[in-house]
């Protein structure tokens, strides 16, 4: 199909990542037609980052764009679809990570491209950002992609709850992560555990994107079960911390010094 430019688009979901496309899409030239924001909080962040544009149910948003951008919640995308039906627009696109192009039903030009950033409800910096495009118009979601300043990374339609899993492991698995090793830090004195894990966490953070495994350092790399055994002894979530070092072991491959230790 031909790709128009600028677009009509309509966005529903105002949320902390809605609002935010919608602006870098106005900003690309596109023409913002309408945005559903039903809550207070997703209202404001319609009048914030989309200044002017009418605030419409989501029936009378589909009706009116040509490009419909839907940022909901992953649960809530189907029954949005669902209810949407017939009004659809020709050309649908979703940023849920989990969900393909199925979600979208009979749409004729169904998108997913999913945005690899921690909106935050604030400003984005979207340049450079990494995009999960699922699509049958690679062309068309790749220029939308890019019209918004990021980079499409191709991701099979079967493989989307893999791609949106790696995310959320590294990401929010990470926070939980961290967070636990300052609540530690806290208790044994350190008045900004900030301060003390950002060096260390950022070297291994950099070390790890760059080299893997053998960026690993530490008392599991080096078999030290006698120190390990004393760290079992005083952190308080113990477990988190098992199943941690249990996988660390086997990756570094000392696994076998540790069967004991990490039962």
């Amino acid at each position: 199909m031909d790709h128009p430019a600028p677009f009509c688009v309509g966005v529903v979901g105002a949320g902390r990542v809605g609002a935010v496309l919608g602006a870098a899409l106005a900003r690309a030239g596109h023409d913002m037609v309408g945005v559903a924001a039903e809550s207070e909080g997703s209202r404001a962040r319609a009048a914030l980052f989309l200044p002017g544009v009418p605030v419409l149910s989501p029936l009378e948003v589909a009706k009116r764009c040509e490009l419909l951008l839907l940022a909901v919640p992953d649960d809530t995308l189907p029954r949005l679809v669902q209810g949407l039906g017939a009004d659809l627009p020709d050309v649908v696109a979703h940023v849920s990570g989990r969900h393909g192009l199925a979600v979208l039903g009979d749409v004729p030009t169904p998108l997913a491209i999913h945005p690899v950033y921690p909106f935050t409800g604030g400003p984005a910096e979207l340049t450079g950002v990494q995009w999960g495009v699922t699509a049958h118009d690679l062309a068309l979601a790749d220029r939308l992609v890019t019209d918004m300043g990021g980079v499409p990374v191709h991701v099979a339609e079967e493989l989307r709850p893999l791609w949106h899993a790696a995310l959320a492991h590294g990401a929010n698995h990470l926070v939980t992560l961290v967070a636990s090793a300052a609540d530690m830090l806290r208790q044994a004195g350190a008045e900004d555990p900030g301060a003390v894990l950002r060096p260390l966490l950022t070297a291994a953070l950099d070390g790890a994107l760059e080299r893997g495994i053998d960026a690993l350092t530490g008392p599991v790399v080096r078999g030290d079960a006698g120190t390990v055994r004393a760290h079992l002894d005083v952190v308080p979530d113990k477990d988190l911390y098992v199943a941690l070092a249990r996988e660390t072991a086997r990756r570094a491959g000392t696994q076998t010094v540790f069967e004991d230790v990490l039962k």
